[in-house]
């Protein structure tokens, strides 16, 4: 009676054991790939799965977006620059049979391409377009990168370039051409103004020039300019009928302000 008790048992352990191996819950973002006896037979879930014990085996498949990180990569740029580049790429599965049946480890193949891919393209750019066109290298990297683990049932979303190393002697070279171009502009600016003012001089000479009266209440004005200053000036005003013959034999045009005499106290 006991061997029996025992046996039964054994056997009601058994049979929870097969039950429990044949029943599995998924999550709403997990895919079971099912093989039996070693043929693929499709995907099941989310949700209550059943196998068959002993004949049907599942391999879960993580259906959420996964960040990839892209250890840094020493490349040389096409203008002979030494770098040291990383990435990040975002990507996620769309095919969970073709995930498991057509690559073996779907996340290593994928961080691979994602390697070799960075060096190949970013070979190809300049210091200038790494530095300055992240963008249209992201989208390269991207559209190669998903083309190539599309037949692995993976959808590659986003690449992003995260940080680019330099030489030290390279980054002072830049300082320096960045400060030698920013001199440059400051200098055009300068230029810029000066002939501005040239020009609005000439006009104002061109109209005084027109109307001599114009040239009277000039010099008056800068009477009036000299007086209120806060320092000790003492100004002789002369009539500018007896200046006009002097500049006119030194050569100088009436447009010509006339001279001003003072003394400083």
């Amino acid at each position: 009676m006991t061997a029996v008790l025992v046996f039964l048992i054994v056997l009601v352990a058994v049979l929870a054991t097969i039950a429990a191996s044949s029943v599995r819950i998924l999550r709403e973002y997990e895919r079971a790939v099912v093989f039996r006896l070693g043929r693929l037979i499709g995907q099941k879930g989310p949700g209550l799965v059943l196998l068959i014990p002993l004949i049907d085996r599942m391999v879960r498949v993580d259906l959420r977006t996964i960040v990839l990180n892209i250890p840094p990569q020493d490349l040389i740029t096409r203008d002979n620059v030494t770098a040291k580049v990383n990435a990040v790429t975002y990507f996620r599965v769309v095919d969970a049979n073709s995930a498991v049946v057509k690559v073996e480890q779907y996340l290593a193949a994928t961080s691979q391409i994602a390697q070799t891919t960075l060096r190949s393209v970013l070979g190809k750019a300049d210091l200038d377009m790494l530095l300055g066109e992240r963008e249209r290298l992201n989208e390269a990297l991207q559209q190669i990168i998903d083309e190539q683990t599309d037949p692995w049932g993976v959808k590659v979303t986003t690449v992003e370039i995260k940080d680019v190393e330099i030489p030290s002697a390279m980054q002072r070279a830049m300082a320096r051409q960045a400060e030698a171009e920013r001199e440059r502009r400051a200098k055009v600016i300068h230029a810029e103004g000066e002939f501005q003012a040239s020009q609005r001089l000439s006009d104002a000479a061109e109209v005084i020039s027109r109307n001599p009266a114009a040239l009277q209440l000039r010099y008056l004005q800068t009477l009036t300019e000299l007086g209120g200053s806060q320092g000790s000036t003492i100004v002789f005003p002369l009539p500018l009928d007896m200046i006009r013959p002097f500049l006119e034999r030194a050569g100088a045009t009436p447009a010509e302000d006339p001279l001003r005499a003072h003394v400083e106290a």
